[in-house]
């Protein structure tokens, strides 16, 4: 079965730029929390413009970020299931110590 019928990305070395993006089993549910992200930043601006109380705009900011924070998860888990474990299997396990760490520095707060 090709990696794509199975829901899974193909993985390649990060040299060779030719990654896929999200398993195809994953999109639905990042694009729908992205969709609800959109809407809560809407809402947020709204929010701004009605001069809301302070505190109510903070609270949506944080739900935001956490959901936010939730993608970036799912994302970060995908990848390194697939395309890290690939590379390490491939004999490359600096070079994926290297590009995780890189991811998770740039993740994490």
């Amino acid at each position: 079965m090709a990696a794509e019928e199975d829901g899974l990305h193909a993985h390649h070395h990060h040299d060779d730029k030719a990654h896929s993006g999200v398993a195809r089993r994953d999109k639905p549910d990042l694009l729908q929390r992205l969709s609800r992200v959109e809407g809560q930043v809407r809402g947020i601006r709204r929010m701004v413009e009605e001069d809301r109380y302070c505190p109510e705009v903070l609270t949506q900011i944080a739900a935001v970020r956490a959901a936010l924070d939730r993608v970036g998860l799912i994302l970060l888990e995908n990848h390194t299931r697939g395309c890290i474990v690939d590379t390490v299997q491939a004999g490359q396990a600096d070079e994926a110590m290297t590009e995780l760490m890189g991811i998770l520095r740039k993740f994490l707060p």
